[in-house]
């Protein structure tokens, strides 16, 4: 007895639905990724004991931050405390020359946003030169 084969299918594998499927994943990763921009500032930090004082030049800004989060640039009080502000005023200090140093004069009960965005504001103009002030501890008397 003689049976008949029947004829197969060629074998191939249709890739075109897979390759569509991912250059739509690629896509979709593409336009979902936020690219963000860091930028590094360099702070020194004085000693607290007193013993690295730095004397204030006619050309260091100096940025003072209150208790409320408020700022002040050389002694004039900011309208208010968003970041292009900030970024406004140095600017106008500053003259268009980034390598003057920074003085940033937090009061010690200053809410840590305040000195941070202060310092992102000095960072995105190209500062480098930042230096938070501090002062020596006081003793307690008994």
């Amino acid at each position: 007895m003689k049976f008949r084969r029947r004829k197969r299918p060629p074998e191939n594998l249709n890739l075109t639905a897979l390759i569509d499927v991912l250059f739509l994943l690629l896509i979709f990763v593409m336009a979902s990724t936020t690219f963000t921009r860091e930028s590094r500032l360099k702070v020194e930090l004085p000693e607290a004991d007193g013993s690295a004082q730095q004397e204030k030049s006619e050309n260091t800004i100096e940025i003072l931050v209150d208790k409320e989060g408020g700022y002040a640039v050389n002694g004039n009080l900011l309208v208010n405390r968003k970041i292009d502000t900030i970024i406004a005023a140095l600017e106008q200090v500053s003259g268009a020359d980034h390598s003057k140093p920074i003085i940033i004069i937090a009061d010690a009960e200053a809410p840590h946003r305040s000195v941070v965005t202060v310092m992102d504001a000095a960072g995105r103009l190209g500062f480098d030169k930042l230096n938070i002030s501090t002062q020596e501890p006081q003793e307690q008397q008994d």
